[in-house]
């Protein structure tokens, strides 16, 4: 059921809705929290601590298992010779299917390689030709440039990860490990005043606690886990996105989720984290081929197998349908088992203990979720609507994706806006605020079990191939789990024992509606969102952006504005949000539009 929208909120606008804990036993003060331990989560923590920011990571599991230490092909930057920022650029706006905000992409290319430079400054090291000395680069989908930066062959998140978490560590930064983060803290004028989370497990800290501090940076990675497959580690299960969503912020472009072409075909049946194989195998030569051998993306597309993610994942399904399996191959067997063992072990370690040996046979891949285009809106400064609350990585909707990632810009644009969140924050600290006002749990629980149910039915109706009746058995089957938990909190007053699994499925309902609600508006194919029942892009009705919100009103609703045009909408922040902000404005904007066409409020 829908009912008339009434226009964006106001910025600071809490939608008093909290997940059911305990009250916090015990607190930290700090000037910086930053939750999330990936390459946007630490950049930012070193960069703030460096300023001289009381600064506290917060992380779910142990400070190297972000998300991060999973990306195998590499980071991009124009950094061979004969490559530009302005080519770079161009092929992300390729990518991203006529939605980038191009501003904020044309930050990404300039400032990139400098940050990645600094990167190496900090320890990370990539690999060099023993010719020259120089960073190998590689090239994966949508490239038409040898770009990829990579470390260990294709380890180069893990290579990262390492160089970052040992900065932290040598910097004394204080690190909350094993920690769910649970709510946004608000003062009494809408303004961040901190977080508050959960300690898994024994350590300094224990139990249900808060860290206040003007300044929250969500670097909480992606939301893979709404989905039964996918290759995101199995603590990436949108709980940013939800808190966000819960305090009040935006969220923009959801329904682009990214299906990787490449992920190893376990069966049908296989569920949880799945392994990757790297888009750079593509880029070092390999071919996609079905069971006959014969290439089917050779006249698909100019690049083949190398063309935007989101064409091959189509050109494997479409495959898959003609031919009624459930999986295509990938073949590197010209390789030879020298360059699989040197440039891509942990690949070749994946596939053969899984009984593959892609040295003498070809791998079975199949698209799997990877990867979340869109996130909490934000401006280039990384700023979201809250006040005090940042935003960078895959949680974040920057505008540089649009409709589609391109391969390898995903560690780059951690790095580039972490670092524009730090300085942001150094050279325009929040007010100080007041205590958080304690607002009392209004929404259900979902209990553990629903975790697998959520995923089945955003599996079957939201995966690759949507339709509209899809979508509606999709959205009907989401609303009842939420309104059996409301019902059964509202009747009888009980709702499920709060605790981690039952946070984390409600955050994945939390975020899977808002991705169902938005793809059922969205009428057209584009980028990764595509629609069977409109397999055509449509650049009149849907070169647009959605911009989603909860509403402060109704707890059921959800707010789904359409942008008049590509432009990234602006974000509107209060004059009163930064102290010492030069801004005479209060909006900061990634494009110059900001008007919307319509505002709908569904029922879901």
């Amino acid at each position: 059921m829908s009912t008339p929208g009434r226009g964006p909120a106001a910025a600071g606008t809490s939608t008093g809705i909290r997940l059911h804990a305990p009250a916090p036993g015990w607190s930290v003060d700090a000037d910086v929290v930053v939750v999330g331990s990936g390459v946007a989560g630490l950049t930012a923590a070193l960069r703030c601590a460096a300023a001289g920011r009381r600064t506290v990571v917060v992380t779910k599991a142990r400070l190297d298992d972000g998300s991060t230490r999973w990306a195998q092909g590499g980071i991009a930057a124009a950094l061979g010779d004969g490559d530009t920022p302005e080519q770079h650029l161009d092929d992300t706006l390729v990518a991203g299917a006529g939605l980038c905000d191009e501003a904020a992409v044309r930050l990404l290319v300039t400032e990139g390689p400098d940050a990645v430079r600094r990167l190496i400054e900090t320890g990370a090291v990539f690999d060099t030709s023993a010719e020259t000395g120089e960073i190998e680069l590689t090239r994966e989908g949508g490239h038409h440039r040898r770009r990829i930066a990579h470390a260990g062959g294709d380890a180069t998140g893990a290579e990262i990860s390492r160089a970052l978490v040992e900065a932290v560590q040598a910097a004394g930064i204080e690190t909350v490990e094993n920690a769910l983060v649970l709510d946004l803290l608000l003062d009494a004028e809408g303004r961040t005043a901190g977080v508050t989370l959960h300690v898994m497990g024994e350590g300094q800290h224990d139990g249900v606690g808060a860290v206040h501090a003007p300044a929250v940076i969500l670097a909480t990675g992606g939301m893979g886990q709404v989905f039964s497959a996918t290759t995101n580690p199995s603590v990436s299960t949108g709980d940013g996105v939800a808190l966000a969503l819960r305090a009040g912020a935006e969220v923009s472009d959801l329904e682009f989720v990214q299906f990787h072409p490449t992920v190893l075909f376990l069966g049908a049946d296989a569920e949880g984290q799945q392994p990757l194989v790297s888009e750079a195998v593509r880029g070092e030569g390999a071919y996609l081929v079905d069971a006959g051998g014969v290439r089917f993306m050779t006249g698909q597309h100019e690049l083949a197998e190398l063309a935007p993610r989101d064409i091959v994942a189509k050109g494997i399904m479409r495959r898959m349908q003609e031919q009624g399996t459930q999986h295509m191959y990938l073949d590197a067997r010209h390789f030879g088992a020298e360059m699989w063992e040197q440039r891509f072990p942990t690949i070749l370690a994946a596939c053969r203990s899984h009984g593959i040996d892609p040295v003498t046979e070809p791998i079975p891949v199949a698209p799997a979720a990877h990867y979340a285009s869109g996130g909490v809106r934000t401006d280039l400064h990384g700023r979201t609507t809250v006040p005090g609350l940042y935003a960078c990585g895959e949680v974040a909707c920057t505008g540089v994706h649009g409709a589609n990632r391109l391969a390898s810009n995903s560690l780059l644009e951690g790095l580039v806006f972490a670092e524009r969140i730090a300085d942001d924050i150094i050279g325009n600290p929040p007010a100080g605020t007041g205590p958080g006002i304690p607002v009392p749990a209004t929404g259900p629980l979902q209990p553990a079990e629903a975790r697998y149910e959520i995923q089945r039915i955003m599996t079957d109706g939201a995966g690759v191939l949507r339709s509209a009746e899809s979508l509606r058995r999709a959205a009907a089957a989401l609303e009842a789990l939420y309104a059996t938990a409301l019902t059964e909190l509202e009747t009888r007053g009980k709702t499920a024992v709060p605790g981690t699994e039952t946070w984390e499925a409600t955050n994945l309902l939390c975020v899977a509606r808002v991705l169902v609600a938005a793809a059922q508006r969205r009428a057209e194919t584009r980028g990764c969102h595509w629609r069977e029942d409109h397999p055509d892009r449509d650049d009149t009705e849907w070169r647009r952006h959605l911009v989603v919100r909860l509403s402060e009103t109704e707890r059921r609703a959800l707010v789904v504005t359409p942008t008049d045009s590509a432009d990234f909408p602006s974000v509107r922040i209060p004059l009163s949000s930064n102290s010492n902000s030069s801004d005479t404005s209060n909006t900061s904007s990634n494009a110059s539009s900001n008007s919307t066409r319509s505002t709908d409020s569904l029922e879901r």
